[in-house]
């Protein structure tokens, strides 16, 4: 998989409240600005030095920053504690954790568990092993609804409004993405609404094929999405689908999901076939 995208923040704009511009600080870390003097902040932020200095000593004090010993900043750990509250995360994390794992073990590669958030999946878990295959997004990173499976399968069952929007943007050129035209992703985003699962293959930075599916809440709704990344030709594809679309399944059963029936024909068991009628 190639880099996570993430939502660009504004700089902050003269006579904005003073929440705004503390959030418009803290939304200055990504994964590959982990840590930043103040100076980087108020020019990251837009913001005078002097309200930046003013800002990051309450937001400090609070614990949403920590201070290293050479005097930058990073995220601090009381923002996870509150963010990991969130009932799209850890209310769905803790309900399909268990399942994850057997998949783990079953694939002893890359499970993964998205949520949609804005224009972005954003990855709450995922169990690897050592071995598996290279991989860039992290847990709380942000991945592209275009071009990864968990965001093609969150994109099929999103709001008519934000699939026309995505679609309207270019073609993405990251490389290995193997970004779609607008009339590829449409047809993309209406097989995972027929076959209940989506399949990616990419290039960057490793060779792998990734298969994602829905999971269902309550109200029918898809709340998240489900995904296993393996080596590319390592596993075929038609091979996966099934171990993806049966753990998501049952993660959406056990979140109150009720599916419709299958039409399966249930065999009765010895008991039920020796009673009258049976």
């Amino acid at each position: 998989m190639a880099g996570a995208g993430r939502a660009t923040a504004q700089p902050s704009a003269p006579g904005q409240p003073v929440l705004v511009r503390a959030l418009s600080l803290l939304a200055q870390f990504t994964g590959h600005r982990r840590a930043l003097g103040l100076s980087e902040l108020a020019r990251l932020a837009g913001l005078s030095p002097a309200t930046c200095l003013r800002l990051v000593q309450h937001l400090t004090e609070w614990g949403a920053l920590e201070r290293l010993d050479d005097g930058r900043y990073v995220v601090g750990v009381r923002l996870w504690e509150i963010a990991s509250l969130s009932p799209r995360g850890h209310g769905v994390r803790q309900v399909a954790l268990p399942y994850l794992e057997d998949l783990y073990e079953v694939t002893r590669h890359h499970v993964l568990l998205s949520v949609l958030e804005g224009r972005d999946a954003v990855l709450i878990d995922r169990l690897s092993s050592r071995t598996a295959t290279e991989v860039a997004y992290r847990v709380g990173g942000r991945m592209p609804l275009r071009t990864t499976a968990v965001g093609q399968v969150l994109l099929a069952y999103a709001a008519p409004e934000l699939q026309e929007e995505i679609l309207a943007q270019p073609a993405p050129t990251e490389r290995g993405a193997g970004g779609l035209s607008a009339a590829e992703l449409r047809a993309a985003l209406a097989g995972v609404k027929k076959s209940g699962a989506a399949v990616v293959r990419r290039t960057e930075p490793s060779r792998t094929v990734s298969v994602a599916a829905p999971i269902h809440g309550a109200d029918g709704g898809v709340v998240a999405a489900l995904s296993i990344v393996v080596p590319d030709a390592s596993t075929p594809s038609h091979e996966l689908v099934p171990l993806v679309r049966a753990a998501a399944r049952a993660i959406s059963r056990t979140l109150g999901h009720k599916a419709v029936a299958s039409g399966a024909w249930r065999h009765p068991g010895p008991a039920e076939a020796d009673r009258p009628g049976a």
